[in-house]
């Protein structure tokens, strides 16, 4: 695969929702995965150029590498409930298009290869790895400052705690000697302080997300961190705040007035639903900064250490992500709609699950 570079940052590439609701682009009838490659390639040229410089896949592979993922990701969520507490977790891998699920019971490996999935035979299910997460979540007011997160890691079947450079004692001693201890540079959100060209609160900018019934979702902390000024698009009021929350989430939707209309796209890619993505599968961002960046999901469930608070339940990414495009929406090449923009590092970009953002203020996805 081709290595990752910056993308080029441009005022006209517009986020998420921001395109969909500016441009007002109509959805085909036809969806994603009817097209053929060149169709495929024709219909989302910023997609697909995207996903050949970050993953190293033509059209084609992109094309074939999403029906496959929808497969897996199926797959995975019919395990999930049928393995019952042996169920350990799950990962696909872009290279091979393989399924893999971890199991407690090596009788239920069985079950796993029938179903299309490698099956592997791990110590710990996934409720015992999340019941450790929860338990540092639960005291993580006393975690040293050193310390910049933790998730369960399906494919180490181990709890990882992230710590800054030298300073993996501390973690140690804070999370005790049954974690893996990995150093990782310091997280930050990616909201900017400069004006810009996909939506502004005041002077700061951040990013559209996906378009819901009434408007948009972003990030929480492009409320927050602002201070929650005047809501513009190139200087036209675009809506309200309808909601936020951050730290201990980072989500937020805005309430579009009457010159805008919401609509079902990501880009030019039509949002088909929400189902998440299975840890390994191919994603894809845009954002007002970096435009369209992909890359693979990795650890699910993770709580991160922001300057500004702790925020949990975030999805882990190997996607580029740059200031300014907090809030910009995550999707699969098939169009299922994953989540917004948190923040990150250098070499991770965390989102927030759009299910949840969904639940929490009783929101319903456009479908382009």
């Amino acid at each position: 695969m081709t290595a990752r570079k910056v993308a080029r940052t441009s005022g006209v590439v517009l986020a998420a929702a921001a395109l969909a609701i500016l441009n007002g682009m109509p959805g085909s009838a036809q969806p994603a995965s009817t097209d053929s490659a060149p169709a495929f390639e024709a219909a989302h040229p910023g997609l697909v150029s995207a996903m050949q410089r970050d993953l190293g896949l033509d059209a084609a592979e992109a094309r074939t590498l999403m029906v496959k993922q929808d497969a897996a990701t199926a797959t995975e969520d019919s395990l999930r409930t049928s393995l019952g507490s042996s169920f350990a977790g799950a990962w696909f891998d872009i290279s091979t298009a393989k399924l893999t699920v971890a199991v407690t019971d090596a009788a239920d490996a069985a079950e796993v290869k029938s179903a299309g999935a490698e099956a592997t035979v791990v110590a710990r299910s996934a409720a015992q790895l999340d019941a450790k997460v929860a338990q540092l979540d639960a005291v993580e007011k006393s975690a040293p400052a050193s310390v910049t997160g933790w998730y369960a890691d399906s494919r180490t079947n181990s709890v990882v705690v992230t710590a800054l450079p030298g300073k993996t004692a501390e973690a140690t001693a804070f999370a005790g000697s049954d974690v893996r201890v990995v150093e990782a540079d310091a997280p930050t959100t990616f909201a900017n302080i400069k004006g810009g060209d996909a939506y502004n609160i005041g002077s700061s900018r951040c990013s559209a997300g996906l378009s819901v019934n009434g408007g948009f979702v972003t990030a929480g902390h492009c409320r927050v961190l602002t201070g929650g000024g005047a809501l513009t698009r190139n200087g036209t009021a675009l809506g309200t705040w309808g909601g936020a929350s951050f730290p201990g989430n980072d989500y937020a939707w805005v309430r579009t007035n009457s010159s805008w209309t919401p609509q079902g796209l990501v880009g030019s890619v039509r949002v088909t639903g929400t189902t998440a993505a299975a840890t390994g599968a191919a994603v894809c961002k845009s954002g007002s900064t970096t435009g369209w960046t992909c890359g693979t999901v990795g650890a699910k469930n993770q709580t991160v250490r922001y300057a500004e608070g702790a925020v949990s339940g975030l999805t882990a990414t190997s996607v580029l992500c740059q200031a300014g495009d907090s809030g910009g929406g995550f999707i699969t090449s098939a169009g299922q709609g994953q989540g917004v923009v948190s923040g990150g590092n250098t070499a991770t970009c965390y989102f927030n699950p759009v299910g949840e953002i969904l639940s929490a203020y009783g929101l319903t996805i456009v479908r382009g």
